[in-house]
């Protein structure tokens, strides 16, 4: 009987973790409605990311085509503008939607960590020992 091994990687993976990641899509994709965007106009617009960091991510976006990046035609070029492309426009919508839920008011989350931390704290004074990894 032949075993069929697993593949190392799921289909899909490494794309979804890029659509998960921070910065790439939320923060670039929260951005679509302005458009064609020069990179300095998209790191003003992205706060608290490093200009390494932003161009780290803007590559890796567009080797997953869902950015596309334009230069000025002039030689040599000053401008690069991006662009989301019509993969990543269609990706809108869905993140709109976990945008949104991610924001929206959460009372029984809330409250759930209100209990648990309280649960933590009672375990904290009733044993000098245990710490907040709920371990002795």
């Amino acid at each position: 009987m032949k075993v069929q091994k697993r593949p190392r990687q799921l289909p899909g993976k490494k794309f979804l973790s890029r659509v998960g990641d921070k910065w790439p899509m939320l923060r670039v994709v929260m951005r679509s409605d302005h458009g064609t965007i020069p990179f300095k106009e998209l790191s003003q617009l992205i706060d608290a990311i490093s200009p390494i960091l932003l161009t780290e991510t803007l590559k890796m976006l567009e080797a997953d085509a869902l950015l596309e990046r334009k230069m000025d035609p002039q030689i040599p070029p000053k401008m690069e503008y991006y662009t989301l492309t019509a993969l990543s426009e269609s990706l809108v919508p869905p993140l709109m939607t976990l945008y949104n839920w991610d924001n929206a008011p959460k009372p029984a989350i809330k409250a759930a960590r209100e209990r648990s931390e309280s649960h933590l704290r009672d375990q904290e004074s009733a044993d000098p020992k245990f710490r907040s990894t709920g371990e002795p």
